[in-house]
């Protein structure tokens, strides 16, 4: 055997050796789809990557999965950010009767939720005067209790006000991966939400629900963590209201 045959055969070993630390891709889709058919929540890019083999590439496995999945009866989608198993958009009828029929949100509940969506961080007192009507302690406490949106801090300003924001769970149950995703003027328009001549300066804000708190909020205090939602609206305007 000559010298160069001696050299190939001595970094032979390291080039296999490089090789098999080459993640199987086909079984990474494999053990992906396993993890996110068993989660019973949405996982983010970061936590699936954490339980792949080491050097999967996470972004080709989500769009292989994705184009796989595309015209089947259950589909991968991004909700808040992360990915789950979504039932097909053009099959939900068919699922229909099977779905339990959950309590439907009042008017003044819906109009709450969008304002807060839409104007977030939003106090309280700000709600009512954009709705123009007060609103009841039971609105609030029932958007707490579903999930949809959450106490954010306190606004520097006389009282202290309590301010609300949407949360994930908001994003998951509407089927949003972000909350610039909810609708512009020219959509509710096309919706049908917004019906008649539409004022020359309306607009509609632009979302944001980011965890940081703004310039003009405070921290929430220790204690209101484990205040109730009613003491917290009776701190604000010293008495509750009904609609």
């Amino acid at each position: 055997m000559d010298e160069t045959a001696e050299i190939q055969d001595a970094e032979a070993p390291e080039e296999n050796s490089v090789e098999s630390r080459v993640p199987d891709h086909g079984e990474a889709i494999r053990i992906a789809e396993a993890l996110l058919f068993a989660s019973a929540e949405p996982l983010s890019a970061e936590e699936l990557a954490g339980r792949l083999p080491e050097g999967a590439d996470i972004r080709k496995i989500l769009e292989d999965l994705q184009e796989v999945y595309g015209p089947r009866g259950v589909n991968l989608v991004r909700v808040a950010g992360k990915w789950a198993f979504r039932t097909a958009s053009d099959l939900a009828f068919v699922l229909a009767r099977d779905v339990v029929e959950q309590r439907k949100l009042s008017r003044a509940a819906m109009e709450t939720l969008s304002i807060i969506a839409y104007h977030q961080p939003v106090t309280r007192a700000e709600i009512e005067e954009i709705r123009g009507v007060a609103t009841s302690k039971g609105t609030l406490d029932l958007l707490l209790e579903t999930g949809w949106i959450r106490l954010r801090g306190r606004r520097k300003a006389p009282g202290r006000p309590v301010t609300y924001g949407t949360t994930p769970a908001f994003l998951d149950h509407f089927g949003l991966d972000a909350i610039e995703d909810l609708p512009g003027l020219e959509e509710l328009k096309g919706a049908g939400f917004i019906e008649g001549r539409v004022p020359s300066d309306m607009s509609v804000p632009v979302p944001s629900d980011a965890e940081a708190l703004r310039e003009d909020e405070d921290p929430l205090d220790h204690d209101d963590l484990f205040q109730e939602p009613l003491e917290m609206h009776q701190t604000e305007t010293g008495e509750t209201s009904k609609e």
